[in-house]
């Protein structure tokens, strides 16, 4: 049984973009396939709370060989995306220009397939803020069913 959302999103509209996907890649240095996210959708920095968007495509990069016949998104590009949505959310209440990068992970969990075509959405909740360090708790949804969750430790690099 999957735990709780983090937050209500009843009062959130998800497909409206706050933050486009250019707006996202010109605060991070990801590039060409590595820029996974297509929008922030929420972002609350009093509460500590993101919300971003991957649409997920038929005809994206990883489709062709993970798993012929019947693409499944992968896990560690959930993940990464996850991250960037973490480290998105540092450069926007941070008053330093340095890149958070990945540090960890703790009780990652993939609940479900995620598959062509659909929008899977990133829910995210700080945890604990430092300049040296940020966790944030991670859910992934698509529709109503969680499909991934964990929590992310980014640290300046």
């Amino acid at each position: 049984m999957p735990p709780p959302l983090l937050f209500d999103l009843s009062d959130i509209d998800l497909s409206r973009v706050v933050v486009t996907r250019e707006q996202i890649y010109q605060a991070l240095p990801h590039r060409y396939e590595f820029s996974l996210l297509d929008g922030v959708v929420h972002l609350d920095q009093d509460a500590g709370r993101i919300v971003t968007v991957k649409h997920i495509r038929q005809v994206d990069w990883w489709t062709r060989g993970h798993i012929p016949g019947r693409p499944l998104f992968p896990g560690v590009l959930m993940i990464e995306a996850a991250a960037q949505t973490v480290s998105y959310f540092v450069h926007t209440v941070s008053e330093h220009d340095r890149f958070f990068g990945f540090g960890g992970l703790d009780g990652v969990k993939f609940r479900d397939a995620v598959v062509p075509t659909c929008a899977l959405h990133f829910l995210g909740q700080t945890v604990d803020f430092r300049p040296r360090r940020m966790i944030c708790q991670i859910q992934g949804l698509v529709g109503d069913t969680m499909v991934f969750e964990g929590r992310v430790t980014g640290m300046p690099v």
